[in-house]
């Protein structure tokens, strides 16, 4: 064995993994209104979050009748991404639809 060969098992040997800290996640959660359609919402659960029409309308359904529902759970850059999706998608339809992030 080379003598680099040693430095490399000495240098990966003795990190810690207990160091590695996972990622802060962040819960995405759909805003009720009085105008978006139960229709949109569902289209936009099933598009940007990749939800089967059931668990969709599951969640639509938990927004419309509670004021808010969780779509789904990521770390804080995807998480960011999907809100910025969701209004992005709202504006362009001509709805309100407020999605929003909440750290876990």
């Amino acid at each position: 064995m080379s003598k680099y060969d040693q430095q490399v098992e000495e240098i990966t040997g003795s990190q810690d993994d207990s160091q590695v800290k996972e990622p802060p996640m962040f819960k995405v959660l759909l805003l009720n209104d009085d105008y978006t359609t139960m229709e949109f919402v569902v289209e936009v659960l099933m598009h940007v979050f990749h939800k089967p029409l059931e668990e969709a309308t599951q969640i639509m359904l938990n927004v419309h009748r509670r004021g808010a529902g969780v779509c789904g759970v990521y770390p804080h850059e995807i998480a960011q991404t999907k809100v910025e999706t969701v209004q992005t998608l709202a504006r362009e339809n001509g709805f309100p639809l407020q999605c929003i992030m909440e750290r876990e």
